[in-house]
């Protein structure tokens, strides 16, 4: 472990690292922590720290609403037109859930990442407080004709995590965050995973940061509490912990892992292919999740062949990359 070790800290301290790194192998869990969670106060980061996941938090939704079809309450192949009604009329009568869930819809997007030179250029097109709930995110939703038509190509798409929240919430009759806690959390035993406030974050939360240094915060860029498309938070434990339910078949059965992780397309930025809500590897079996926003950037890989899990929570915009890319090496995903 020793050369992982130099590798991890070498990268940590040439690029600035703030955050956790979590590697579990044959040999147990490693855990490092660097930087600080709250500059202003200088309360470091520790591997108890939870950080937000980004678009991580997509992989959560998937599985809600994969749990939802298995309940019966949804089914892949239904129009989402079903359950929205009259609600963005936008959105093709075509456009399904599984289409949504495989970023195949073709649907406009409210945060369109491909025009983004830079992550922190966003902001919200309604004031941050305003989007408390799923259904509070419909104004930012409306207006956005669709792009290309249903199936025609892969096209990353946060919209269409946020329509998938809003449907799951209305079958199932519960507010969103208390769908993911009750049908992925809780069955995963995720203690500490959670969407929170961002005007009101424990102290065991670390403040998201623009830049390696300074203390611009990203209050101002993210909606207040989080939905389908992102807002989660968690730890390096319960990223662990994960990984092993799911694969163990205690959030959804083993049939449905395999249909999630079947991949439906191959991303052309990227050396991944993309199954229904999960980043998949190129060549072999590695399954991940990832998320960039202001002042987040997660990234954790497993391969359900090996058990070996890498996972990097940073509270800096990019601070994740250099560290999740040399793991990558270390251990053989790349």
């Amino acid at each position: 472990m020793s050369t992982l070790d130099d590798a991890v800290t070498s990268v940590a301290v040439g690029h600035g690292f703030a955050g956790v790194v979590q590697v579990d192998d044959g040999d147990g869990s490693h855990r490092w922590s660097f930087g600080l969670a709250d500059r202003r106060c200088e309360v470091a980061n520790t591997a108890e720290t939870r950080f937000g996941l980004a678009s991580g938090t997509k992989g959560f939704t998937a599985l809600t609403v994969m749990s939802l079809v298995e309940s019966g309450l949804l089914d892949l192949n239904q129009p989402v037109r079903t359950v929205l009604g009259d609600d963005l009329p936008e959105i093709d009568d075509r456009v399904t859930i599984e289409l949504l869930l495989a970023h195949r819809s073709g649907i406009g997007d409210y945060l369109d990442e491909s025009v983004l030179s830079d992550i922190n250029d966003y902001l919200m097109p309604l004031p941050v407080h305003e989007l408390s709930g799923s259904e509070q995110y419909l104004p930012a939703l409306q207006g956005h004709p669709q792009v290309s038509a249903p199936d025609q190509r892969f096209a990353y798409n946060n919209s269409g995590f946020v329509v998938l929240a809003l449907l799951a919430e209305r079958v199932a009759s519960t507010p969103f965050e208390r769908l993911v806690a009750e049908r992925v959390c809780d069955p995963a035993g995720m203690s500490n995973t959670k969407f929170l406030r961002s005007d009101e974050l424990p102290a065991d939360v670390a403040i998201g940061y623009l830049s390696p240094d300074g203390l611009r915060t990203n209050v101002f860029h993210l909606p207040v509490i989080g939905s389908g498309d992102g807002g989660l938070f968690s730890t390096a434990a319960d990223i662990y912990r994960f990984w092993s339910a799911l694969f163990d078949g205690r959030i959804v059965s083993h049939d449905t892992v395999a249909v999630m992780t079947t991949p439906r397309s191959h991303d052309p930025d990227k050396t991944e292919r993309y199954g229904l809500g999960f980043w998949l590897a190129e060549n072999g079996p590695a399954v991940t999740l990832q998320g960039y926003d202001p002042g987040v950037s997660f990234r954790t890989v497993h391969d359900p062949t090996t058990g070996v899990i890498h996972t990097v929570l940073s509270n800096t915009s990019s601070g994740a990359w250099p560290m999740t890319n040399a793991l990558d090496h270390a251990l053989g995903f790349a």
